[in-house]
């Protein structure tokens, strides 16, 4: 035989990169290409920043602008005519506003119509929420009935609300003189027009704080008011001890939505009253409005829009304080 001369090996692929030692493959130096950085880099490490970033930027375009030039506009005394400048006066207008007597009695009429406004809303939003809370029949369709005010559209309501309270020929008298009482001016006296307004704010949005009642009531376990009822506790105490501390949190974010909605009420105090008799029902907003639209003193109407909105927040950062309040019962 001849010698034991071995056949070439095949080259079945390419040649490895390193070799295997026990546990690891130990690499023979291959340098490796340098890793481009990209623009999308950073990026990609906060996506957390990144996602949230285009209703950032457009909320600062649609919000963050328009209060920003009001604030900016608020230090002037800005002329309604582009071809007229503009002259700085710092806190000028502020300081007319805190001076002016008519500031003060808008602002009270605000708060006013507000405490009538949505107190109302609240007894009798409450009074329905308990009353849909039980079964009868046509409870479904007594809530379709009940949602109707808020989808009616507020000024076309306001023409007829001011129709149905005149105190000549209108409908509101017609029915009172059905059971003895005498008509009523309604929103023609200075004492009547803020309860008359507040009358018609309560038709519109007591179905509004009656759902969010209703919606807290339906959380309600069953079996908490079975056992005090085992107890003997009565409709009163049930009330006052189960029902009203678990629904708490619902009523409150019902009056803070309510009462920053009827801070800034405008419609149907304008097509009405608007602001009358005597600037008795002269809410600040409407106050705002008459000063930048009627008389065109833009830089004064803009620093009352600014004092608007801080009474908003505050009133609003007090109720939600009351709202995070450890209550006992």
């Amino acid at each position: 035989m001849g010698p034991n001369v071995s056949a070439p090996r095949e080259n079945s692929g390419p040649r490895p990169l390193g070799r295997f030692n026990g546990t690891k493959v130990v690499s023979r130096g291959v340098a490796r290409a340098p890793r481009r950085i990209g623009w999308t880099d950073p990026l990609n490490r906060r996506p957390d920043l990144v996602f949230p970033l285009p209703g950032l930027l457009s909320f600062l375009l649609i919000l963050g602008f328009p209060i920003a030039f009001v604030l900016y506009v608020s230090l002037h005394d800005w002329p309604i005519s582009p071809i007229v400048p503009s002259t700085f006066l710092g806190l000028g207008n502020y300081l007319a506003l805190l001076r002016s007597p008519r500031f003060w009695d808008s602002l009270w009429i605000t708060f006013y119509f507000t405490a009538l406004a949505v107190g109302g809303e609240l007894v009798f939003g409450f009074s329905i929420a308990l009353l849909f809370h039980r079964d009868f029949p046509g409870r479904g369709l007594a809530r379709v009935i009940l949602i109707m005010p808020m989808a009616a559209t507020p000024v076309a309501m306001s023409l007829i609300w001011n129709m149905m309270m005149e105190p000549t020929l209108g409908m509101l008298n017609y029915i009172l003189s059905w059971v003895g009482i005498p008509p009523l001016l309604w929103a023609a006296t200075p004492r009547g027009a803020i309860p008359s307004l507040a009358l018609i704010d309560m038709w519109f949005w007591t179905p509004f704080v009656a759902l969010i009642i209703s919606a807290g009531l339906q959380t309600i376990p069953e079996e908490i008011v079975e056992s005090a009822r085992l107890d003997g506790a009565t409709r009163i105490r049930l009330f006052l001890h189960i029902t009203l501390p678990l629904v708490r949190p619902h009523v409150v974010m019902a009056v803070i939505l309510r009462t920053i909605l009827a801070l800034k009420t405008f419609d149907h105090i304008f097509v009405i009253t608007g602001g009358g008799p005597l600037r008795a029902s002269e809410t600040l907003n409407l106050y705002t409005f008459l000063e930048g639209f009627e008389f065109f003193h833009m830089g004064y109407s803009s620093a009352l829009a600014v004092a608007l909105t801080l009474v908003i927040l505050v009133v609003s950062a007090l109720l939600t304080r009351l709202r995070a309040r450890q209550w006992s019962y």
